[in-house]
């Protein structure tokens, strides 16, 4: 039999539940989502926004390895204020649409005596990109937050929104960058 109090127990176990249950989803669902893998979703998977166009070129399947140690697969060459360096990006969606920019040449900025930085004619794919990176002296990076290219002439600490897209193939080139103020960047041939 069902006493008055027991029905007030059970509105109210109702009601803590009612409150509970969404959060308890909620939680359930992104612990779902998140991953602790470094699983590189598939080249099909976008995270441009509605505005933004995405542009992929193909991808070349021999690469090889910087001194930097990132994996790289496209020679390209920069001059910075005149001075001749060559590079190589890495086979990142992200640093593929770069190369579909090319040729660019840009007005560079300092940013915290470690960097120069410029902003792209557009934003750039981050697909498949990690969340972020630790940027070594003559690493080439996109930091996507301000769509701008990043050139690093000293070590920079990880942060978030920083896609290595590839490094100097001279770590001697390295010293151009922290005086320079252009730089023309082309594919290599």
């Amino acid at each position: 039999m069902t006493t008055p109090r027991t029905l007030f127990m059970n509105a109210a176990v109702r009601r803590g539940l009612v409150r509970v249950a969404p959060a308890a989803a909620l939680l359930l669902a992104v612990t779902a989502c998140s991953s602790d893998s470094q699983e590189t979703p598939p080249p099909s998977t976008s995270s441009a926004s509605p505005g933004q166009r995405e542009t992929t070129a193909p991808t070349t399947p021999a690469t090889s390895s910087s001194t930097s140690g990132r994996s790289t697969t496209m020679g390209i060459r920069l001059t910075v204020d005149g001075g001749p360096a060559a590079a190589e990006l890495n086979d990142s969606a992200t640093a593929r649409d770069l190369a579909a920019l090319l040729p660019l040449t840009l007005d560079l900025k300092d940013f915290h005596q470690a960097e120069k930085i410029v902003d792209l004619p557009r934003r750039l794919s981050t697909s498949g990109a990690p969340k972020g990176a630790a940027p070594k002296a003559g690493d080439l990076g996109y930091y996507a937050p301000w769509g701008q290219l990043v050139l690093y002439y000293r070590d920079v600490p990880y942060a978030d929104g920083i896609v290595i897209l590839g490094h100097l193939a001279d770590d001697r080139d390295i010293d151009q960058l922290a005086t320079a103020s252009k730089v023309a960047i082309e594919t290599a041939r």
